[in-house]
């Protein structure tokens, strides 16, 4: 039986600059197809603008407020608005709110560094 614990799971920081927990996936489960994190954006911050070739993708905002931009459409989105990213749409998303946004974020397949394609150049 696999169970993961979020206050026990070591973060890392993901391709597009979002720092993750990643709850389940093939590196830390039987779970083979997909994976999930909860992904936390900073106040003030945001990822870099991005794609995945394979992955579709399902945000599930659980804390704070964001504006979410999918290919050339922009939303605001707060606590318990979920998102649908289709592989291959670019995607960026900024934290507009006085808490650290934090998210779940379902990869089919999992979440991999090579298959994000970043579309921007890095902050700064």
């Amino acid at each position: 039986m696999d169970i993961s614990a979020i206050g026990k799971l070591v973060p890392f920081t993901t391709k597009d600059g979002s720092e993750i927990r990643e709850l389940l996936a093939h590196r830390n489960s039987a779970i083979k197809n997909q994976s999930l994190a909860e992904a936390r954006v900073a106040v003030g911050s945001a990822t870099q603008e991005h794609y995945h070739v394979l992955a579709e993708e399902i945000y599930f905002i659980t804390q704070g407020r964001g504006r979410i931009r999918i290919d050339d459409e922009s939303r605001d989105v707060t606590e318990g608005d979920a998102i649908a990213i289709p592989p291959g749409a670019r995607h960026k998303l900024w934290n507009i709110g006085d808490e650290p946004l934090k998210l779940l974020c379902c990869c089919a397949p999992a979440y991999e560094h090579a298959d994000t394609v970043i579309t921007e150049p890095p902050p700064g």
